[in-house]
């Protein structure tokens, strides 16, 4: 993250600054009825998977799930006996990699919008992947897979329409944020909260099997350069709809109780360069974070290499 250097030893030592406003910004979290949500007790998510839409829930074609990759120990973040973990002291893989080569292209023609990256970060570095076992994170998450160059290019409409009814999400792709990189749902392959379980470099993001780097929630190095007072376009979901940060002048994020089922809202928002009213969806500090089921048509995604990801 450029001009904010953080030890990628402690995450806390991350959010701290964030908020602080020490990276561009500042993320409200209180504890308080007002909205705020607090980092030091988030609501895991463990459990909230559903076969239909539901609040606080993810909404997920995948109904069985195995012992594939994912944490093997639960960090002492994680609080099993009240639900929650605590974001402030949440390791963060070791490292700072660059990737000169990455690409991200949105343009619009014919009503479609076309999305053109390879999934590596424009504006970030990664940490190293494997995670090395001299990697403190190692003993609760030894991810061995790498990060390679993807090609992906995706049309969406540019004016979204709400499906006949909403539809659930897989694991793989179900967006893309403004760092070029791929967005999944907030599950890991064994159906847990991957954002609480899951040890992430210090922009939330990590390999699965194919080697695609991805996040599960809105990173903190997207959150903190979204301004107090507004909603700001963060993303894309593959059904066209937006993904947007929203806090308001106190730099506050909504909770799950301000949105629908499918983790999102009908606002007036920066879109297609005018505002306008059209439903998007938007992040959160608490689980599911992004999508919680699709409220428009997704786009199908065909997959190479080992299904389904395993991060």
């Amino acid at each position: 993250m450029p001009g904010c250097r953080v030890p990628a030893m402690r995450a806390r030592l991350l959010i701290a600054a964030v908020l602080a406003g020490g990276c561009g910004g500042a993320v409200a979290a209180t504890g308080s009825s007002s909205g705020g949500t607090d980092i030091h007790a988030l609501p895991l998510g463990d459990g909230h998977v559903s076969s239909a839409p539901r609040s606080g829930y993810v909404d997920s074609c995948v109904t069985n799930f195995g012992s594939g990759q994912g944490s093997q120990v639960d960090g002492p973040w994680i609080d099993a006996t009240h639900k929650t973990w605590d974001y402030s002291k949440k390791l963060a893989v070791n490292g700072s990699v660059h990737w000169p080569s990455a690409s991200y292209k949105v343009s619009a023609h014919a009503g479609r919008r076309t999305i053109t990256f390879n999934d590596l970060p424009i504006n970030h570095t990664t940490g190293v992947f494997p995670i090395a076992s001299s990697d403190p994170a190692y003993q609760y998450d030894r991810n061995p897979n790498r990060i390679a160059a993807q090609s992906l290019s995706w049309s969406l409409p540019l004016s979204p329409k709400a499906a006949h009814k909403p539809s659930c999400t897989n694991l793989g792709p179900i967006g893309v944020l403004d760092d070029g990189v791929v967005l999944f749902n907030a599950l890991d392959a064994q159906g847990h909260d991957a954002g609480a379980h899951e040890v992430l470099d210090r922009c939330a993001g990590h390999p699965d099997p194919s080697s695609t780097y991805h996040h599960h929630d809105i990173p903190p190095c997207i959150l903190s350069k979204a301004p107090d007072g507004r909603a700001t376009l963060v993303g894309y979901a593959i059904d066209g709809y937006g993904i947007y940060v929203v806090k308001d002048r106190h730099g506050t994020m909504p909770t799950n109780r301000s949105l629908d089922s499918c983790h999102g809202q009908t606002s007036k928002v920066p879109w297609n360069g005018k505002l306008t009213r059209i439903y998007h969806y938007v992040g959160t500090l608490e689980y599911p974070y992004t999508v919680g089921c699709f409220h428009g048509t997704p786009l199908t995604i065909h997959r190479s290499g080992p299904p389904p990801p395993g991060h």
